[in-house]
């Protein structure tokens, strides 16, 4: 190995660090906020609760009996309010009608649930694309849902990624390993994630820059590099 191969390696495990570092700090910040959303509604509803037993308590002595039952509803609440599953179960079928500014962070939930489906390869990949979705969240709050470009982005993020890993999971666990037409269905998934994965980059880049016209160029070469790939 050359001097600049080495150079080369130590440059490219330096970036999957760096991008390691940066889905860890994202995932960190999501746990923090889910954390943060569910002890303020904790917090919210047992205010809610005391203040209506002080209430009633002005017109009908509680006595111990009442202060139990208050009790007892504070720590229901409290744990249903901790530990309960808050935001429903996102569908792939819904990616195709949610409003454009939603369609980011529903589609990083629906990827949640079908990471430990993945091989591993996978699943790092997915977590990347789990980060530039965070990037290109508050860039799709303000474009136009009319704009040409709100399509591609739509397609790419709305249809052809859950399509891509519904089609992986239709290959039955024992074949996906197995070289088909000189390549495996695991290695499929992760050449089409990564690509996914690029043109999500190309595609905030290019809204940051309002190089819209390039964008739908852009979507329009991912269509055919599908169509010319074929299927997982």
């Amino acid at each position: 190995m050359t001097d600049v191969d080495r150079q080369i390696a130590r440059a490219g495990e330096l970036l999957e660090r760096t991008r390691a570092g940066r889905e860890a700090l994202v995932k960190r910040r999501r746990q923090g906020t889910a954390i943060t959303r569910r002890l303020t509604l904790v917090a919210g509803a047992d205010l809610a609760i005391v203040v209506a037993a002080i209430a009633i308590g002005w017109f009908v002595p509680l006595g111990m009996g009442g202060a139990l039952l208050v009790g007892a509803v504070l720590v229901a609440v409290t744990l249903f309010l901790l530990f309960a599953t808050l935001t429903p179960a996102v569908r792939a079928e819904q990616l195709t009608q949610v409003p454009l500014k939603a369609l980011p962070l529903m589609t990083e939930q629906w990827l949640d649930t079908q990471r430990k489906l993945l091989p591993a390869p996978a699943q790092t990949l997915v977590d990347g694309i789990g980060v530039k979705l965070e990037t290109l969240s508050p860039q799709l709050a303000t474009l136009d849902e009319r704009e040409p470009v709100a399509a591609e982005v739509r397609k790419l993020i709305g249809e052809q990624l859950p399509e891509l890993l519904k089609g992986y999971a239709k290959v039955p666990p024992p074949l996906r390993g197995v070289a088909r037409n000189g390549k495996s269905p695991d290695a499929q998934l992760a050449d089409a994630l990564k690509l996914i994965d690029d043109e999500i980059g190309e595609m905030s880049a290019q809204i940051a820059q309002g190089d819209l016209d390039s964008l739908e160029t852009r979507g329009r070469f991912l269509e055919i590099k599908y169509r010319d790939d074929g299927a997982v």
